[in-house]
């Protein structure tokens, strides 16, 4: 089985990433324009040819043509001269294309459940008091019986909180009318932003994002995420739930001979910026700990001060592009950046990083014993693929041809917290409409006892189908960190 794969040298010079180390994470940075988007295809070429299926996050739009086999442009052929490189052919990688919109690939969606509270609150910049009224939700939904798979039962949930805080608030707590509002606001701008179409079904499989084709390639599944730069928040909520649900569902295998999955994270700057501190505390035990589910997580981002310390310091093999030092504070970060490469007594690292040109980088990655090789000044191999999109024609060719295509094109809507809750609604309101008056002692204890047999009967009903979907709501994010468990 292959075990490493290069990508980049000069000069005769190779550096190797060994694929038994892979999944101990990975970082490329550098300034805009000097080449990190190239090195990034490289990259996950080298994983598919290994046999390692790729998630990556397309943020600027340019990464599908990997899909296609690249073409012998004068730039291209000058590098290989440079690398003295004869065994090179163009070839296009097996692509899947993914949109969390549905616009420019496959939908991708997940339940308001399995979101969680932590993350959702997130999402919606709620404060404190209004994240606790969250919790409260989804633990009296999870109380009554009721599924959340959409906003639209987040709403209709929210909304039967307020309107029952008084009968609620002796188990629940206080349930402020001020605080539901502002989620429920918080909601209507997510769904102006088309965020909405994120929550309901079918979910994604996480098994889709792990194949392999027949050749033996990894596959590549490209998320285009142009229309999230604008929405940071969306962005970074639903990378981070992705690694939540990795670490989560996969078994444990310790360091396998190579990784099962890679993912690959471009302007990670977007997601830590103005994350709480408790949610990078989770994202750093994820991190940490998602190596032995076999998982190689790699950011890609300008400066390696973008990532956070804590995590940054778990991001072993690393790309360093060229960075800009024309004023007091770029020279602070081109040393600091020099600092997080391990030192090679025939380069002046510090010095290299300012005078590196576009497509070159300093390497250094984890050898077969697990330690940084001293870094080293290198050319980035071309890709075999495509450099630049593809064709709004070729990506829709490509959609229909997908295996894909009748699995999550089309939603599902099936009977949730929304639909039960309306149906409780309108057996009470045909209740009033059809009982004589009486004394309004009399009406209030009939009311509630309607109520409390609709309740139960709803109530029973919903339960039923839970039992049968072995699921429980109350999942929150990363539950077997926080103590809680799946069911």
């Amino acid at each position: 089985m292959q075990k490493t794969f290069e990508f980049s040298g000069a000069q005769g010079k190779r550096a190797s990433l060994n694929l038994a180390m892979a999944n101990r994470h990975g970082l490329i940075t550098g300034a805009t324009g000097s080449g990190k988007t190239v090195t990034l295809q490289t990259l996950v070429e080298g994983f598919s040819q290994a046999g390692v299926p790729v998630f990556v996050t397309d943020i600027k739009g340019d990464l599908s043509g990997l899909a296609k086999p690249g073409e012998q442009s004068s730039k291209i052929i000058a590098r290989l001269e440079q690398l003295s490189l004869n065994a090179y052919s163009n070839r296009p990688n097996p692509v899947i294309l993914w949109d969390l919109f549905g616009k420019k690939g496959h939908p991708v969606r997940t339940t308001i459940s399995d979101m969680g509270p932590l993350l959702l609150s997130r999402l919606l910049d709620l404060n404190g008091t209004q994240t606790a009224i969250l919790y409260a939700c989804f633990k009296i939904a999870d109380d009554e019986g009721l599924l959340l798979l959409d906003m639209k039962d987040l709403r209709s949930m929210l909304s039967w909180m307020a309107e029952n805080r008084k009968s609620l608030q002796k188990e629940y707590g206080n349930i402020s009318s001020a605080s539901v509002a502002a989620i429920q606001r918080g909601l209507l701008v997510l769904e102006q932003q088309g965020a909405d179409q994120f929550f309901g079904e079918p979910v994604l499989q996480l098994g889709d994002l792990m194949q392999v084709d027949f050749s033996g390639n990894g596959v590549l599944n490209l998320l285009d995420a142009t229309s999230l730069l604008p929405q940071p928040k969306l962005y970074s909520t639903f990378l981070l739930w992705l690694l939540a649900e990795l670490f989560e569902k996969l078994p444990e295998i310790g360091d396998p001979e190579k990784p099962v999955l890679v993912l690959f994270f471009d302007e990670a700057h977007l997601i830590f910026k103005n994350a709480p501190d408790v949610l990078l505390d989770k994202v750093e035990q994820v991190v940490r700990l998602i190596r032995s589910k076999g998982v190689g997580v790699y950011f890609v981002s300008q400066t390696p001060a973008d990532i956070p310390v804590s995590i940054a310091g778990q991001l072993s093999n690393r790309i360093q592009h060229a960075l800009r030092a024309f004023t007091p504070k770029d020279q602070k970060m081109v040393k600091a950046a020099a600092q997080t490469l391990r030192s090679n007594p025939k380069i002046n690292t510090e010095q290299a990083i300012s005078q590196l040109t576009v497509g070159e980088a300093l390497v250094s990655v984890l050898d077969e014993n697990g330690q940084p090789s001293p870094v080293e000044q290198l050319l980035i191999f071309p890709p075999q693929s495509r450099i630049g999109p593809l064709t709004q024609d070729e990506r829709q060719q490509h959609l229909t041809r997908s295996p894909l295509v009748s699995q999550y094109d089309v939603t599902i809507d099936r009977e949730s917290a929304h639909e039960i809750l309306k149906q409780r609604a309108e057996k009470i309101a045909r209740f009033e409409d059809n009982v004589k008056p009486v004394r309004k002692a009399t009406a209030r204890t009939e009311k509630s006892q309607v109520e409390n047999l609709v309740g139960a009967m709803a109530k029973s009903a919903v339960r039923t189908i839970g039992t049968q979907l072995g699921r429980q709501i109350v999942r929150g994010f990363l539950g077997s960190l926080l103590g809680g468990k799946r069911r």
